[in-house]
């Protein structure tokens, strides 16, 4: 169930995000004592800049440190760097040998990092997973998918963020009979498997309690597949080929309702009975085109639902507004994207507006309706730095934490204030040394 935005619950602490989605996985931004609009329109002030290697992973943060990944394409190598939040300077990194291949877009890890009780996990474009102690970077166990798994890796490598749940860590692994593993998530053993499939698809497990019972929801290329969290036997499954694998934004839920959307497949709305067993599809597109779109055909960025209202962007950078109750289209405007395939924002609540963070760097503020789309405030948040067709991009979700928002692309990190207060006093000498080495993997 997606909670209401007012609600703070769980034992992370409110200024975190410590995991993809941030603290309860569903892009919602639930600070306090956040601007209304930006007071330039301009490149908005760092509090740091700090060097960084290319990736699509985004930031996670917790317990005053970020923590982010790259690659050092030169080297070969992989990176896991975590930084001091409130001034940049890099604490530990550690760099592993990470042969990309054939992989597609071979422009650096794509998973955003997991903190769970003092230990960091992170998983690399090919499969190697790390569990690090999460102040001084000590590996506590690892795992490598290719060879412990025989993995068929994705031809846009491994994507998925992995999941703690309790005192298991459950990630998207696609080895035999081993498309979702669970692991010990403090000495790495292995606790269940599931499904037999080996076709991974880039969408990350979540978690959501319906009629009182859990169910994680594993969509992957052949179905959308729900588990018992506890052991991963299966509870229900709703057959759904993907074109080219391509299944990646989150699925949102509100109440017994499941909301979905693919690049190709379009949107899909099912509804969980009382049981726990039964599943209806209440509404589905009837396109399976990315340009003669009905609905919303995302790729990258996971719209929003509120029971009533969908928003969310489409396959050629429409934002668009849906009836939640049909799938039906309100309306849909380029202004916050730009108009060509695969153009897109990422959309967070923030109480009664969103922030909307696009490929271009832009940062803005709007209120998003049944009537449209309104929008308060824009400034630059950061340059694009990757060459996509024939625009530069940046396709990394953003952290929102401690006030401010932590972003990257491939040549820096940054950390902005958005206090409403002002927020701690930008940097003047923008990026800070390097801190200590841990030792590589041989």
């Amino acid at each position: 169930m997606l909670l209401p935005l007012v609600l703070l619950t769980g034992s992370t602490r409110g200024d975190d995000w410590p995991d993809w989605g941030g603290p309860q996985r569903d892009a919602v931004w639930r600070e306090t004592g956040i601007v209304d609009h930006f007071s330039t329109k301009g490149l908005l002030p760092r509090v740091w800049s700090t060097p960084l290697g290319e990736g699509y992973a985004g930031p996670a943060v917790a317990d005053g440190r970020v923590y982010i990944t790259d690659r050092l394409k030169e080297k070969g190598m992989e990176r896991v760097q975590c930084l001091d939040a409130n001034t940049g300077k890099v604490l530990w990194h550690f760099d592993y040998p990470a042969r990309y291949g054939g992989l597609g877009y071979p422009a650096g890890p794509r998973a955003t990092p997991t903190i769970n009780d003092g230990r960091l996990y992170t998983i690399g474009a090919v499969g190697q997973m790390f569990c690090f102690d999460a102040k001084t970077g000590k590996i506590l166990w690892s795992k490598d998918f290719l060879k412990d798994y025989k993995t068929k890796l994705p031809i846009w490598g491994m994507a998925t963020s992995p999941l703690v749940d309790g005192d298991q860590l459950i990630t998207l692994v696609g080895g035999e009979k081993a498309l979702v593993v669970s692991f010990d998530k403090v000495t790495g053993a292995e606790r269940w498997r599931a499904l037999d499939d080996e076709e991974v698809g880039y969408v990350p497990p979540v978690i959501f309690t319906i009629h009182g019972k859990r169910h994680l929801v594993i969509w992957h290329p052949k179905s959308i597949t729900g588990l018992d969290p506890a052991d991963g036997k299966e509870q229900w499954d709703v057959p759904w080929q993907m074109k080219v694998g391509l299944c990646v934004s989150t699925p949102r839920c509100v109440d017994d309702r499941i909301f979905f959307t693919a690049f190709y497949g379009g949107p899909r709305m099912i509804q969980i009975s009382a049981d726990g067993h039964t599943v209806a599809t209440l509404w589905k597109g009837k396109s399976e085109s990315e340009i003669k779109t009905d609905g919303l055909h995302s790729i990258i960025p996971t719209p929003f639902f509120d029971g009533k209202y969908i928003y969310g962007i489409c396959s050629y950078g429409q934002l668009r507004g849906l009836d939640a109750s049909d799938g039906k289209r309100l309306w849909e405007t380029f202004q916050a994207t730009g108009h060509d395939r695969w153009w897109n924002a990422f959309i967070i609540p923030h109480e009664d507006k969103y922030f909307l963070h696009n490929e271009q760097g832009d940062l803005i503020i709007a209120e998003l309706s049944p009537q449209g789309y309104h929008e308060i405030s824009r400034a630059k948040l950061i340059e694009p730095t990757r060459k996509v067709m024939r625009r530069m991009t940046i396709w990394s979700h953003p952290a929102f934490a401690m006030k401010s928002v932590f972003v990257r692309n491939d040549k820096e990190i940054v950390r902005v204030s958005l206090a409403a207060d002002g927020g701690p006093p930008s940097a003047k000498n923008g990026a800070t040394p390097p801190g200590k080495s841990v030792s590589k993997v041989p």
